[in-house]
């Protein structure tokens, strides 16, 4: 916490937030990896759709039946930022005053994991906002409006002068932004839509969803891996752009977030079909990943388990590494591998979203499904 007691904006990593939340200790979303970033000068380490439904790019958000989808399979990790739409509270803090100590935003009702949007009808972007806000009001009482599990709430606020240095604060602790390392699932020639992770971007402190306001994707490489272990996780370890983006994002679902981009270097594979639940079965299968550099390969795995359909889930598949070369090199699934795509019969069946921590070798993967409805229904919504 600085001087003022917010969280300024420094993107955390992913790897930061990615204890599983359903099997603590067990689990961990392969979404993260550590990451330098070049030119910012900082260092930051339903399922049974069937035929897919997808409007068309630039439409008007009406669906039309394509049948099987084709979509190029990726692998490539991407850099990838997220400001939130509004200002986290990730945790609260006391102030010491004149008086004594005091919790100023416990005290009006704010609670860890609230959202806040508005202090006095002004819409909040950025924890500096609030920060010249609050400093602004001194000790006026003002209205703090939040989103609190979806809901708006309306609450009143005054905050306390430090005793420390004559500032103003509420006592809380904020977050605005976080930027990590993640891989590419598929990209949709006919929208310019993509998918990557297979799962949502969480927050470290509260492990909810962040609410999207803005994001996007850099061209990033992969440096090195720290190998996974059992009890311990590993990693890719890489770098990405800031000043150079691919896409931009327009969600941040439990399914993984999806944007748009352009065709480049990237997209240029060859489409496959996009199977149903129907089609994928256990056996062996595939897996792309870039784990090195900038290359991608296809690399063994075997899908030991498809679990029943019980709604939006990134558990829908049980996996497990079986390749000698990236057991060698990750030890098996690390973070930074959440994405991948899997491959079987000549589809595209899903992506990978976590591993075992006590079995780096086994984790588990989304059905390329789920994805695209959640990408698409979430596309129709934004233009709409």
């Amino acid at each position: 916490m600085n001087e003022q007691g917010v969280k300024r904006r420094q993107p955390p990593f992913f790897v930061r937030f990615a204890v599983m939340l359903f099997i603590p200790a067990l689990l961990f979303m392969a979404g993260g990896a550590v990451v330098s970033e070049t030119g910012g000068g900082c260092r930051e380490t339903m399922a049974g759709v069937g035929p897919a439904l997808l409007p068309a790019r630039g439409g008007t958000g009406q669906k039309t039946e394509t049948g099987s989808k084709m979509l190029v399979p990726l692998g490539h990790t991407v850099g990838i930022k997220l400001f939130a739409d509004g200002v986290m509270v990730v945790g609260l803090s006391s102030i010491e005053t004149e008086q004594g100590q005091c919790t100023p935003a416990a005290d009006c009702g704010i609670a860890k994991g609230d959202i806040i949007t508005h202090i006095n009808g002004e819409k909040i972007d950025s924890t500096e906002e609030i920060q010249e806000i609050i400093s602004r009001l001194g000790e006026s009482t003002y209205t703090v409006r939040l989103l609190r599990s979806g809901k708006s709430i309306q609450l009143d606020g005054k905050s306390a002068r430090a005793e420390s240095d004559g500032t103003y604060r509420l006592g809380i602790w904020i977050r605005d932004s976080m930027a990590g390392i993640g891989t590419l699932t598929f990209y949709d020639p006919d929208s310019g839509v993509f998918g990557a992770l297979g799962h949502g971007i969480n927050d470290v402190d509260t492990s909810l969803l962040v609410p999207l306001s803005s994001g996007a994707i850099m061209e990033s490489t992969v440096k090195a891996i720290k190998r996974g272990e059992n009890g311990k996780p590993g990693e890719l370890r890489g770098e990405f752009n800031l000043q150079k983006d691919m896409g931009k994002l327009y969600a941040n679902t439990d399914c993984g977030i999806f944007g748009t981009m352009e065709e480049c270097s990237l997209t240029g594979g060859s489409p496959l079909p996009s199977a149903t639940r129907s089609q994928v079965k256990t056996g062996k299968a595939t897996i792309l990943a870039n784990v090195l550099g900038d290359e991608v390969k296809e690399y063994e795995i075997e899908i030991t388990k498809i679990y029943p359909n019980l709604g939006f889930t990134t558990r829908n598949l049980m996996i497990q590494v079986t390749d000698p070369k990236l057991l060698e090199a990750t030890g098996g699934i690390v973070q930074g591998m959440s994405g991948s795509p899997i491959l079987q019969n000549g589809m595209l069946v899903g992506a990978v979203t976590h591993v075992l921590v006590n079995n780096p070798r086994e984790g588990y993967g989304i059905l390329i499904e789920n994805m695209l409805e959640e990408a698409f229904w979430q596309e129709i919504e934004n233009v709409s």
